[in-house]
Order: C-alpha cells, then structure tokens, then sequence
C-alpha cells in the first residue's frame, strides 16, 4: 500500500510521514526497514530517518530478528515500544472516580477506582479530586518507566464539545459546566492538551480495543448503569454527530404519556429501562448505585433474585428488554449496524433481558431490514469508559507521534 506524499511545507510533510510509518509499525509489527519502505512507498533513507526520530521519542524499539521473505539474512524487527510513552483515562460517575494507564501496546499498567458521592458536588470540587487521582496514576506510570503523553477524561453527561461545555448531567445534578477549561485548568500538564468525551462513547471505543473489536463490524454499543447511553462506532471510529449529542438511546420514547423524564419528555426508555425504573418495578428500594462503586449494591441484589427466580424481578427486566429492544428497532432503522452490544447494567442482566429485547427488535413494527443485527454482551463491565478513554490517547500518540519528539 503506496501512500501519496503531499506537497507541503517540510515540516508538516515529515510530521505527515512520522504518522505513517508508525501506523505501518502498529499494523504490521515486527517488521522490517526494508518492509516498511515498500508498504508506505517511502525511500529506504527516508524510513531509516524516520524510525531513527521515533525511537529517539521512545515510541518504537529495534530489537530481534524478523524475515521480509524466505529467502535472504534476518533483518533487524522495528515494533511498538511499550515501555516508555503511555495513555490516561480518567472517568468520573456518580459514585466513583477512575484512572487507568495503558501503554502503546494497551497493556493495562495501573488501574485504580475510588468510591466518591459525586452527585451535587461541585464541578471544581470533583475535578480536583480527579487531579489528584491522576497525578497518583502518573507517578504509578513513572516508577515503571513510563511517560504519560495525555490524558481522556469520560463524562456521564450531554456534551457541546464545540463549545467546550457539559451541557447537562442529570445524575449529577450538573447543568450548563464549562467542561473543557475546567478539565484543561485543574489536571495536570502533559504534552498533549486533555480532552473528554461521553462516558458511553468511550465505552464504545473500549469495546473496540479491549472487547470483540473489529468482528464488531459498525456497531451501537449500550451503555450506563443509571442512565441509559449508546455509543455508535462506524467503520472504527465514533460516530458523534453534529454537535457530539449522538447517541441519546436513553431518549428515545418508548411509552408515549409515561412517566417524566429528566429531559422534559415522557415515556423515554430511561423512565422504563434505567436502574431506578427496573428496580422499583422489582419492588426493591429504588436507590441506584453502580456496580464499580458498589459491587455488592443494588444490581448484585436484584441478579441474586433474578437467579432465585422471584417472579417480580424477572417480569421488570423482561419489560425492560422489551423497551430496550423497541428503541433499539428505532435505531436500526437509522443507523443499520452489524451488531448490538449490551454493556452497562444490561451485561449483568443479559441472562435475563436479551431474549426479550431479541424478541422485541425481531418483531418491531416498521423494521426494515430482512433480519436485525446480532445482540452481544460487553466483557469489560464497568472499565470499558476508562479503558476507552486511555485507548483515545494512544490513537492520538500514533495519529500525531511528531507532538512527543520531546517525550521520554
């Protein structure tokens, strides 16, 4: 595959060039100068340069042998160096904080949650926590020998992301939050600018990098143990729409004139399908928790007695699934992906609620495609936001190497 150089300023070529042969280097590692000049269409000179800068940056290693074919000596392998330059994924929920490191070859190299009632805190208050737990995650990577490049933070809220603000939170009570210079203001400096996105996109991107990944095919992946989001991933990149408001499944009005939504709306699937929602339906005490926070919370109690076949609990998540899959049959019909994956509350109660939710989208009414998408269930539970959001920050380092030439 011959890559088009473009005529530019040399500068921005050779940062160009930089991107490109560290995605050969991703793609096909271990592999060869040799190989790596035919495969991007650069001279051999060229190659050489550039892997010469990249290594100096700690991003690749030269080590080993590999064969460019079967005849001829070994040629020295370039791969990945994943010892020097890392990711931060930073989550903030309604009742915890995380922090998770990566590596380039996303090897988890620390992981750490915190328990903290977030609801009604003060934006600054809880950002100011994150900033410690961050920094105790970058010294943790520092005494592996790592450098963090960046960091991703993963937000359970509405995000106008060209203005840079939260625009509502609802489970944390958060309205109308300048997001971006608040997270840029309080954590720590790093060589690339911190960013955010909606927790259930970066669970999504999780789901791509840590769960079935490319056999996903364009996927929706629901997510949230609260609330109820949905992360949309086309031909592995996140699908945000417009304006970063993509994705709302928890929205979508499946019970017209039902209860009241946060939102303003009625009937949305988060009133019917959302944790509150299924445990009242269960008769238990409606006070939610995540399962991070909380392992032995209320989602544990209610699966204890969907496996003791209480007959209460076993129709609220079965209703559940009928609505999860009534909004679902919606957004086949606007987005047409291979698959469904269930992740959030609903990998817990999979057992019980994917067959309704199956039923549900196979039968709804107005589906156009001959049959619906497969439904899957997340592995990664409560750590596919964090994982998602360090996984961003490696993309990002591969996508931009010329930006750490200084790192390390």
């Amino acid at each position: 595959m011959h890559h088009e150089v473009i005529p530019v300023r040399h500068g921005t070529m050779r940062e160009r060039n930089l991107a490109v042969v560290l995605g050969e280097i991703s793609r096909r590692q271990p592999v060869s100068r040799a190989r790596l000049a035919e495969s991007t269409g650069f001279t051999k000179t060229t190659v050489s340069s550039l892997v010469a800068s990249l290594s100096v940056a700690g991003l690749v290693r030269e080590d080993g042998p590999v064969r460019d074919g079967e005849r001829g000596r070994p040629a020295t392998a370039v791969s990945l160096n994943g010892d020097r330059v890392a990711g931060l994924g930073l989550e903030i929920n309604v009742d915890y904080l995380a922090a998770c490191v990566l590596d380039l070859g996303r090897r988890i190299r620390h992981r750490h949650i915190v328990a903290a009632d977030n609801r009604g805190r003060p934006p600054e208050q809880v950002i100011a926590t994150l900033t410690g737990l961050a920094s105790q995650a970058i010294a943790a990577a520092g005494s592996q020998g790592l450098s963090v490049a960046g960091t991703v933070v993963a937000l359970p809220g509405a995000l106008d992301r060209s203005g840079r603000r939260l625009r509502t939170a609802p489970n944390l009570g958060w309205s109308d939050v300048a997001a971006g210079d608040l997270l840029s203001a309080g954590l720590p400096s790093l060589p690339l600018p911190a960013d955010y996105d909606n927790e259930a996109n970066l669970a999504a991107l999780g789901e791509l990098w840590f769960g079935d990944g490319p056999a996903l095919g364009s996927y929706v992946h629901v997510s949230g143990e609260i609330g109820i989001g949905a992360g949309i991933v086309v031909d592995g990149r996140i699908f945000r729409g417009a304006h970063g408001f993509a994705g709302e499944l928890g929205h979508i009005v499946v019970s017209p004139g039902g209860p009241l939504c946060a939102c303003g709306g009625r009937g949305c699937l988060e009133q019917v399908a959302g944790q509150e929602a299924i445990l009242r339906a269960a008769g238990m005490a409606s006070a939610t928790a995540t399962s991070s926070a909380s392992p032995d919370g209320p989602l544990s109690a209610l699966v204890a007695r969907l496996e003791e076949g209480d007959e209460r609990a076993l129709a609220a998540v079965r209703r559940a699934g009928e609505s999860l899959g009534q909004a679902l049959a919606a957004a086949v019909n606007l987005l047409d992906p291979d698959t469904i994956v269930l992740g959030g509350i609903f990998s817990g109660l999979a057992p019980w609620a994917r067959p309704a939710a199956e039923a549900a989208l196979a039968s709804g009414a107005g589906l156009v495609r001959d049959s619906p998408p497969r439904i899957t269930v997340s592995r990664l539970g409560g750590d596919a936001a964090a994982l998602g959001a360090a996984s961003l920050v490696v993309e990002r380092v591969l996508d931009d190497p010329a930006s750490l030439l200084s790192v390390g």
